[in-house]
């Protein structure tokens, strides 16, 4: 009788090895398509959410990108993309609206390429929102800006470190002075 042939533990070890890494490369392919296909789909809407905290079209514009840059290397491991990225173009906005220097004139967009906020042109009723959006407290601003954004009140309290109830208070404030803001009558929705 013929015994079973079995391979050296090395032999074996050596034909795995190109299949692993096979394995990794198509992972790692897949992975930015992935992240590919959600900055094509979602940097103009995380652009106005930056906008809807108060900053420029060209402030937001940095801050998302600058989100998604930091998003990259680590994109296997975010388990929430949409509510990481708008976390952390919020702290990028934040941290930089103390740092940049106020142009005295408008500066043209650099020659070649387009520019980073063609992707959000306002409407002349969006224009008179994101106004109105400004005039409201940073806590009551922040609460809407995720609000409109399509996330719960307790997803935001989640990403905020805020109770549900706190989120609503926020939220309920903000219409109210949104309402006020935009001369809408009680009776009537946003």
């Amino acid at each position: 009788m013929d015994e079973p042939q079995t391979a050296a533990p090395g032999r074996t070890a050596l034909r795995t090895a190109p299949v692993l890494r096979e394995a990794a490369r198509q992972r790692m392919v897949d992975a930015r398509f992935d992240f590919a296909r959600f900055y094509t789909d979602h940097i103009a809407s995380l652009t106005r959410f930056v906008m809807r905290l108060g900053a420029t079209p060209y402030e937001a514009a940095d801050a998302a990108h600058t989100a998604f840059t930091e998003a990259f290397p680590q994109w296997a491991q975010i388990a929430s993309p949409g509510a990481w990225l708008r976390t952390v173009a919020a702290r990028c906005y934040l941290r930089q609206t103390g740092l940049r220097d106020r142009p005295v004139e408008n500066l043209p967009d650099r020659p070649g390429g387009g520019c980073p906020v063609a992707a959000v042109v306002l409407k002349e009723e969006e224009e008179r929102v994101y106004r109105a959006l400004h005039l409201l407290p940073p806590k009551q601003r922040q609460v809407m800006a995720w609000h409109l954004d399509g996330y719960s009140h307790a997803e935001i309290g989640r990403q905020l470190g805020m109770t549900a109830e706190a989120v609503r208070q926020n939220y309920a404030r903000a219409r109210s002075g949104l309402k006020r803001s935009l001369g809408l009558s009680k009776g009537e929705e946003e």
